[in-house]
């Protein structure tokens, strides 16, 4: 792969102060040449040094000026010999600078390419390749703390050292296997169940932050639930504080979902306003209260608003207990008005459900659902010092947590240490494979094609 030299535009398509067409390969420096105009070629110019000079087509006329530097290999972002070409910004200076350097036997690089090259040259594992797009997607100050965190190998590192102590304990069980007619072992049984209960218990740390990293990264999806003109287009405008939905007396007002986002202790919610769910004739209506029920089963957390100034309708109670079997917030709105639904009446009918207290209208409680929402998805855990990390990354981790907790089943129901070792094996495969030692094209195809062309 690196013996193509491959460009791309690096900065976005479009008007702008500047646009930067970055090249990585070998031989990448003279192709540049090519295009510049200079007396001086960028190969005669010292690493890193930035300097002004002209850019000409395959006509020989300059159409544009531009800042150009080089980086050698190993001290470039993909590890290879690259260079970097700031023109201006605009639609036309990157496109064409893109394409005389195509002419000149460049290629278009594909989404993500120069980071999967800095990853196959061994500048940084897969989990910092990761976390450089868990940057540039980055919605609050948290989640951008927690992906650098990651970009800079401090998790690399966490990972690192619960590999080697499995790596270790799976020797030591080798040995114990191999050996039995050394009595007790190598180590005593009462001492491989603490060395497991020690892993399991640093696995479950590690895990629990990069949990709170996956929230900051990722967001949640919280539904509006309830029937008609119970205030859920009013909630959906104070959570977001402006008039996104509308809101008229008349039920049924809202026929399809409106999805928006908003951001509270650094926590992406995306918040979706749905169709008011009743028994009904009309067809489109109908359509809407069908796509409603599709939002809450897709959700992460449905939020079901009742209006508190009327009792609870059969149809009500019957939706709630439907809604009740998941994730979710009781919100009884309309708290200005005078009360014909308590919230006493309500845990007497939903004993386990959290329920905030609002008016939606007067924007009051508005801030204390905010908070509800965020400790209902993180579980009531702090979300500060989390790892910035993939769902794909999450999943390597608890698997390989299982497998230490299968094996410490193993040895205490003493099924056999080949019993034990195989399950540790499978979870050092699980790390492995997190920071990509062992990967397939398949895994970097399927990693790096959600990065954007020319990063």
């Amino acid at each position: 792969m690196s013996e193509e030299i491959i460009a791309a535009l690096a900065t976005a398509w479009g008007e702008s102060g500047i646009a930067i067409v970055r090249l990585s390969g070998e031989g990448c420096v003279d192709l540049a040449d090519k295009i510049i105009a200079s007396k001086k070629t960028l190969a005669e110019r010292p690493p890193r040094f930035m300097s002004l000079t002209g850019l000409r087509g395959r006509n020989g006329e300059t159409f544009d000026e531009a800042l150009v530097v080089r980086f050698e290999a190993g001290s470039s972002y993909t590890g290879e010999e690259s260079a970097e070409i700031q023109c201006h910004g605009g639609r036309l200076a990157g496109q064409k600078c893109l394409e005389e350097l195509c002419a000149q036997g460049a290629r278009l690089a594909l989404p993500g390419e120069f980071t999967r090259r800095a990853f196959v040259n061994r500048r940084i594992d897969l989990s910092q390749a990761e976390a450089v797009l868990g940057v540039i997607e980055a919605r609050s100050d948290e989640a951008l703390a927690a992906s650098a965190r990651t970009l800079q190998g401090s998790f690399a590192e966490e990972i690192k050292k619960f590999l080697s102590a499995l790596t270790n304990l799976a020797a030591q069980l080798e040995v114990d296997l191999d050996f039995p007619e050394e009595g007790e072992g190598y180590l005593t049984k009462e001492e491989k169940i603490s060395l497991m209960n020690k892993l399991i218990l640093e696995g479950g740390e590690l895990l629990s932050r990069c949990r709170s990293g996956l929230i900051l990264r990722e967001g949640v999806r919280a539904a509006i639930a309830g029937r008609p003109n119970v205030g859920k287009s009013s909630l959906l405008n104070a959570l977001l504080r402006e008039e996104r939905a509308i809101v008229t007396p008349t039920p049924g007002t809202t026929r399809d979902a409106i999805e928006e986002t908003f951001v509270h202790k650094g926590v992406p919610i995306r918040i979706i306003d749905t169709a008011g769910i009743r028994k009904t004739s009309d067809e489109v209506e109908s359509l809407g209260v069908d796509r409603s029920l599709r939002s809450i089963k897709g959700a992460d957390l449905t939020l079901w608003v009742v209006d508190a100034s009327e009792k609870l309708t059969d149809e009500e109670k019957e939706l709630g207990r439907k809604i009740a079997g998941g994730r979710h917030i009781i919100v009884l709105n309309k708290s200005d008005l005078p009360a014909a639904v308590t919230k006493t009446a309500l845990r007497s009918l939903f004993p386990d459900s959290p329920i905030i207290q609002l008016s939606a209208l007067r924007r009051e409680g508005v801030d204390e659902l905010k908070d509800k929402i965020v400790d209902e998805i993180s579980g009531g855990c702090s979300l500060s010092g989390g790892y910035g990390v993939t769902a794909r990354q999450t999943e390597c981790l608890a698997s390989a947590l299982a497998a230490v907790k299968e094996a410490l089943g193993a040895l205490k129901e003493e099924l056999g240490e080949d019993v034990s070792i195989s399950c540790i094996a499978e979870a050092r495969s699980q790390l492995s494979s997190l920071l990509g030692l062992d990967c397939t094209e398949d895994l970097l195809d399927a990693v790096f094609s959600k990065f954007c062309v020319g990063k």
